[in-house]
């Protein structure tokens, strides 16, 4: 059954939500998947913090991108965009406390996601950061130097309770995405797609064991336009790119999925409960 997504459009505080002007909601159930077993699926909250593509007015924009998963248990960053000034900037503008994040994901080496990665450790470094096994000693120190601790990944990895890395895969550069067990299913978020969007959709229902992907997020990286059948085929049923996927592709996606494409940028809420 397909999940109606209801266009919110409040202001509401962090301490209990996000502030923004766009929200996505959706309802709804998924049966269990073996690698999910035993572990209750999550409400998520989507947030996007820093993106080239601008759906709040009220945000600034710049090259890169940034979201905040928060589930029931904790706050988790994924990637910090290219400008630390303005990846604070928007999350004031929405209310949310640099303090309040726990985890840090960083998905690749280019400056457009991990740009904001040393100013955001100044203001809160009680958190660990999750970087790709293959970044450089330079990263590392400068996350020590900060007073925040760092885990490397390589192969798939729990980064929190429904929340999992699928590991460095192939680029250049490695990258690692995310996947998360949600109550309406699979969630995949990408940076930027280096090592493939398809690819790493693949990669994350053959870990995940499922079916299908309720939605996949982020940067797709100027794939072709022949991703979207591709995407049908794999069983993606919502899509929410922005960053670096092209104006064509994205254009071609709202065209093809129509309700089932979120437009999302700097400044929108998704909520999947």
């Amino acid at each position: 059954m397909k999940t109606q997504i209801v266009l919110l459009g409040t202001l509401f505080l962090f301490s209990g939500s996000f502030c923004g002007t766009n929200t996505e909601k959706a309802n709804g159930t998924e049966r269990t998947s073996p690698i999910f077993e035993g572990t209750e699926k999550a409400e998520i909250t989507l947030i996007s913090v820093f993106d080239n593509y601008q759906v709040n007015p009220e945000m600034k924009t710049w090259w890169g991108f940034g979201t905040v998963i928060k589930t029931s248990e904790e706050n988790i960053l994924f990637d910090t965009g290219g400008n630390s000034e303005i990846l604070l900037f928007n999350m004031q503008k929405m209310h949310i406390d640099p303090k309040s994040i726990n985890k840090v994901v960083i998905s690749h080496i280019h400056g457009d996601h991990m740009g904001g990665l040393e100013g955001f450790l100044e203001e809160n470094n009680e958190v660990t950061v999750f970087i790709p096994s293959s970044f450089p000693n330079s990263v590392k120190s400068m996350i020590t130097n900060k007073g925040a601790k760092y885990e490397e990944v390589s192969g798939y990895k729990k980064v929190a309770d429904f929340v999992y890395s699928t590991g460095e895969l192939s680029g250049p550069p490695n990258e690692q995405s995310l996947m998360i067990n949600s109550k309406k299913g699979l969630i995949v978020i990408t940076g930027c797609a280096h090592p493939g969007i398809v690819r790493i959709v693949k990669k994350a229902k053959e870990f995940s064991k499922k079916d299908s992907v309720y939605l996949v997020l982020g940067g797709f990286h100027h794939p072709p336009k022949s991703i979207i059948q591709e995407f049908r085929e794999i069983g993606v049923e919502k899509v929410a790119p922005s960053h670096c996927t092209g104006d064509a592709v994205r254009d071609g996606f709202k065209k093809e999925y129509g309700s089932d494409f979120i437009e999302y940028g700097v400044g929108k809420i998704i909520e999947v409960n």
